[in-house]
């Protein structure tokens, strides 16, 4: 061992970091003006505390807040009594008493400063007990190398996150979070908060554009452009979302293929061209226009034939600012175990997709092959029963969208561009279809702006 260094021996019995100053002054400072608790509220929750007395307090101020109640000394007081945070009225009384006494200030940036100290706090106990559980599982030996790494790397993420994962959450405290969520929605920065826009208006009413932890299905024949859908919304979302990083994950295409059809999308240089090398002076001064525009976004492509859902979580928990990801398609993804029935695989991939998009708190756009029942009906229009392999696609998808086009089976179509997405399945609304246009010679669908209900 390198001189200096710490075993595990030399950290039991140490005293966890925290600051019972800044606990003190906190809450001392909310019982004296109430009105900075939706700036706690955004930096701190009732475990960020060390001293239990201090998480009581605090939770009960959370509640009442949340329950419209007037959270005065009196009224605290009560409450942390019948909770059992104090043995009687006077030591409650006494306590909190005297930290709103010591409150020298409630200037919002001193009170912000106090909230960050505790939360950094918080954060170095949630470090030290994730080691703690990893050095415990690591010596008991029962769990391979790579299993143990996966479980690090979930703890340092789940701290990331500011997850806390272990026991139930009071329902007035959740009701606290989607209180502060829907004044977010309703003030003048709700962008900011809504769900990523797809770039296509009429869709985004539908489903309120793209939330996050949705799993959202988009599916199709082959050719019908399903794949060039999803990457105009990845690249949509790109321009609008500025920090956002949007990952794709192509199991069928390369890279430089996927880059070549965003470049003729960009520039409105027919792919052809691209992939000929018959380009004019003017096509390429909007190729170069494009591929600036291009790389000024945020977008991660990744072309690992036959990637598992692990192999996906694994990548996407490195990325600091994760806003969207695109997995295309379904039907190439492998699943570690062992499977004799292709059903039963790409339902346990379905499931395992559903809670990583749950467990990384973003969108997640999982294109899908239809079978060939659509040719044999009169009416081709996709359903959702029409899912190749389906199992539980159907059930674990929050969005279900299929891409048509009626010029795939009339070549005498007088309109060849017209496309449809038929919204098959809708948590956040109704279903119905969205009208579009399909530049096939520039892999790119535009919006109509009409709809139909359904």
């Amino acid at each position: 061992m390198a001189a200096g260094a710490l075993s595990q021996t030399d950290l039991i019995g140490r005293e966890l970091p925290y600051s019972i100053d800044a606990e003190q002054s906190v809450i001392g400072a909310l019982l004296v003006n109430p009105d900075l608790l939706p700036l706690a509220i955004a930096i701190i929750k009732p475990e960020s505390f060390y001293r239990e007395q201090h998480r009581g307090v605090y939770s009960i101020i959370l509640r009442m807040f949340s329950n419209g109640a007037v959270t005065d000394m009196i009224n605290v007081v009560n409450e942390a009594v019948a909770e059992g945070v104090f043995e009687t009225a006077a030591m409650a009384k006494t306590y909190l008493k005297g930290l709103m006494e010591n409150v020298s200030t409630t200037s919002k940036t001193i009170f912000e400063s106090h909230c960050r100290i505790i939360e950094d706090k918080y954060l170095l106990r949630s470090l030290i007990k994730a080691c703690g559980d990893i050095t415990e599982a690591a010596a008991e030996g029962s769990e391979s190398a790579k299993n143990l790494l996966d479980l690090a790397e979930q703890k340092i993420y789940d701290i990331r996150q500011g997850r806390e994962i272990e026991g139930l959450t009071r329902l007035s405290e959740i009701i606290v979070s989607a209180y502060d969520r829907i004044q977010k929605l309703s003030g003048d920065d709700k962008e900011q908060y809504q769900g990523l826009r797809s770039g296509y208006s009429m869709l985004d009413s539908y489903i309120s554009g793209l939330n996050k932890s949705d799993m959202i299905v988009v599916a199709g024949r082959p050719g019908s452009g399903k794949t060039t859908f999803a990457v105009n919304i990845a690249a949509n979302v790109a321009k609008r979302a500025k920090n956002a990083e949007i990952a794709i994950f192509s199991l069928e295409m390369s890279k430089e293929q996927l880059a070549l059809r965003m470049l003729s999308a960009e520039s409105l240089v027919p792919n052809t061209s691209l992939s000929d090398g018959m380009i004019s002076t003017d096509e390429w001064i909007k190729l170069a226009e494009a591929a600036d525009a291009l790389s000024q976004m945020e977008v991660y492509i990744d072309d690992t034939a036959g990637i598992t859902v692990p192999q996906i979580k694994a990548k996407l928990r490195r990325m600091r600012n994760l806003g969207l990801v695109v997995i295309d398609y379904l039907q190439l993804m492998e699943s570690p175990a062992n499977h004799t029935n292709r059903v039963t695989e790409v339902s346990e991939i379905t499931r395992q997709i559903k809670l990583m998009a749950k467990e990384l708190n973003v969108p997640i756009i999982l294109l899908s092959q239809l079978n060939r029942s659509v040719e044999s009906r009169q009416d081709h229009r996709p359903m959702p029963s029409d899912l190749r392999e389906s199992g539980s696609i159907e059930q674990d998808a929050d969005i279900i969208l299929f891409i048509y086009r009626e010029s795939m089976y009339d070549k005498q179509n007088p309109n060849q561009s017209a496309a449809e997405c038929i919204i098959a399945k809708n948590r956040h609304g109704s279903t119905g279809t969205v009208n579009l246009a399909y530049l096939g010679e520039y892999t790119l669908f535009r919006s109509v702006d009409t709809k139909r209900e359904q």
